[in-house]
């Protein structure tokens, strides 16, 4: 596993705000659903922990709702999406937002930003929609916000 040596790295931060905005803007206080949004990662394979460890750490039910997320580049995400037990949804959504969030500040080519943006739009987005309106709320203005920053540049 790769170690980051920079405290304020948008990798080392993403756990705790992905925690963050369940609590904040969802009011989920369930601690297996906290737990499993911590501990998932959805861009950056180096950072997963593995099935094992969660297992041994944390229990079952984390391990299993972090299994149900689904893959974000699987090409029936959305379907996906829509059929998971809504606390997967809820997991999903919150991290792929903080992605969104701070893509701009990631080591990556443009096209991977257009990539990230444009799914958030076509797949996330509408999925937050049918979720919970404060995500909803948070990802029309990161859509937006990440789009000029497309247009103009970080």
């Amino acid at each position: 596993m790769a170690a980051l040596h920079d405290d304020h790295h948008p990798l080392y931060l993403h756990p705790g705000r992905t925690v963050l905005v369940l609590l904040r803007d969802v009011s989920c206080v369930d601690g297996t659903v906290l737990a499993a949004a911590a501990l998932t990662e959805s861009e950056d394979e180096e950072f997963r922990i593995g099935d094992a460890a969660v297992l041994t750490s944390v229990g079952k039910p984390v391990a299993d709702i972090m299994r149900a997320v689904p893959d974000r580049r699987s090409e029936s995400l959305a379907e996906e999406l829509l059929m998971a037990d809504a606390s997967v949804r809820l997991v999903a959504l919150v991290e792929r937002l903080d992605h969104l969030r701070h893509a701009h500040l990631r080591d990556a080519d443009a096209e991977w930003r257009r990539v990230v943006h444009a799914q958030a739009e076509s797949v996330y987005l509408p999925m937050a929609e049918r979720t919970h309106a404060r995500l909803a709320q948070r990802y029309r203005h990161w859509c937006r916000t990440f789009a000029r920053r497309l247009d103009h540049g970080p």
